[in-house]
């Protein structure tokens, strides 16, 4: 049998909605596919950049309930951009909330770069609701990620970053997490809209493989750029609320559960490093390299894989 590696047509939502979390955030979420068939949530990344249309078309919609929602301040959750109570945990609780309310027993978790954080965070709180999971373009929130992402692609991407640090006076260069942060959580349009268009046109041009205008333009959408910026920022100045190696050490929590790692060999903004790392603690997980790809996860081999991925786990059962 010939495994399907293409997405699958688009679909509309059968069912969508907003989740009041209590504490001032309404999250967008729709479900679309089969609402009877395995659940599957797809956990976008960012944090902040939110979810697409075409996210759900890595699922085949006859088989699976496909849960897509936009976390806190991301996407069409409201309010857009807000800090205030986003954190790691408090979105661990908001998907756990989300579950509950669309009376799902268990679920596949999806999710890639910052979703695989989210996700893996997710699934080692709450191991008992999982019952696979598919991560991809893995990051763990350690501070040499950080630093990489903050200088270190200057190495591959010289001038890509230059235009990145360039937004910022040079007196300000040598620490641009703070001075991009100040400006991000400035309420001012005049001031935190350009400080987030360069931070996530920065991230989207060095995301694929080879040059992609039409990525690096996604990534300038007002809505996009501002939650993804002002929120990553939020973000790396907290240490992503976690632990340091929270989530390598807590992975024996998660061993038992089928799982599958999609890493592109070039990725550069989740350096290899950290799935290599990831899958030496978890070796129970599938781990398949990308050699031809970046972070992106609509490069060609990183998403037949992503594909493959959901085919494969049909055989599940919540």
């Amino acid at each position: 049998m010939i495994m399907r590696t293409e997405l699958y047509p688009e679909i509309d939502p059968v069912l969508s909605g907003f989740l009041d979390t209590g504490d001032g955030h309404s999250l967008y979420w729709e479900v679309s596919g089969n609402v009877r068939g395995l659940p599957v949530v797809f956990v976008h990344g960012g944090p902040g950049a939110g979810a697409k249309p075409v996210h759900r078309r890595f699922f085949d919609p006859e088989t699976y309930c496909i849960v897509v929602f936009d976390q806190r301040g991301a996407g069409r959750s409201k309010p857009l951009g807000s800090t205030a109570g986003n954190t790691t945990q408090n979105l661990v609780a908001d998907m756990e909330r989300l579950r509950e309310h669309l009376r799902i027993d268990r679920w596949v978790v999806f999710g890639g770069s910052w979703g695989s954080t989210l996700g893996l965070a997710y699934a080692q709180a709450h191991a008992d609701r999982v019952v696979g999971l598919i991560l991809r373009g893995i990051f763990l929130c350690r501070p040499s990620e950080i630093q990489w992402f903050l200088y270190g692609m200057r190495e591959v991407f010289p001038e890509n970053w230059r235009a990145f640090a360039g937004f910022l006076p040079e007196d300000e260069r040598g620490d641009l997490l703070a001075h991009y942060h100040r400006r991000l959580v400035d309420p001012d349009p005049a001031v935190h809209m350009p400080a987030a268009r360069s931070w996530s046109t920065y991230e989207g041009s060095c995301s694929t493989l080879l040059p992609s205008p039409a990525v690096v333009q996604g990534f300038a959408d007002d809505v996009t750029a501002l939650g993804l910026a002002r929120i990553e920022a939020h973000y790396f100045i907290n240490d992503s609320f976690l632990r340091p190696n929270q989530l390598i050490e807590d992975v024996e929590r998660i061993r038992h559960i089928p799982a599958v790692i999609v890493q592109g060999r070039y990725d550069m903004v989740c350096p290899i490093r950290s799935a290599d790392d990831l899958h030496q603690a978890w070796p129970e997980a599938v781990y398949q390299i990308v050699p031809d790809a970046g972070h992106n996860a609509f490069e060609p081999g990183v998403r037949a894989a992503l594909v493959a991925a959901c085919e494969k786990f049909k055989k599940l059962s919540a």
